[in-house]
């Protein structure tokens, strides 16, 4: 069975909306996990008949709730196991924003070391103490984008999953 213009329209967009959403990972200001989530949606709302639809997007809810949510608990533990306090993230978040445009893609962690180390030093008055907490941080990020990054992935392997079976 086929599908109809509008369906491959449809899955046309869903697909490149769970792209985007990978891609997000990496891009500021593109919420990976809702976008991919979102291209399901408009895939489970737009594409067809059919409860297999409803099962992919209750699954893809799942996924995206429970990504998001280890997301920020898991390598939030480790960094206050480790004492790195919440506003140098922030500076490296803003730093890293700022390098990202300053320098593109590299700049983004060139930006985020920077803004923690630079935060840890100002903080801690000595290089050798503001490098492990960069380290943790870093790492710290590191985990969260590969956590996001499978949550985006298990819920593109639904989608194609539905779009073939559904």
């Amino acid at each position: 069975m086929g599908l109809t213009d509008t369906q491959a329209v449809v899955a046309l967009v869903a697909g490149l909306a769970i792209l985007a959403g990978l891609a997000g990972v990496v891009v500021p200001g593109l919420p990976a996990l809702p976008l991919c989530w979102g291209g399901v949606l408009i895939w489970a709302l737009f594409g067809g008949a059919g409860p297999g639809r409803w099962a992919v997007l209750a699954a893809a809810t799942v996924v995206a709730v429970g990504g998001g949510v280890v997301k920020y608990l898991g390598p939030g533990r480790s960094l206050k196991r480790a004492g790195v306090p919440t506003s140098s993230l922030l500076a490296g978040a803003a730093l890293g924003l700022v390098g990202f445009f300053v320098i593109p893609v590299v700049g983004l962690v060139v930006g985020f070391v920077a803004g923690v180390w630079g935060a840890e030093r100002l903080r801690l008055g000595d290089n050798r103490l503001a490098w492990p907490a960069t380290v943790q941080a870093l790492k710290a990020a590191g985990l969260s984008m590969l956590i996001e990054f499978l949550a985006g992935l298990v819920i593109a392997v639904l989608w194609v999953t539905g779009l073939l079976f559904a």
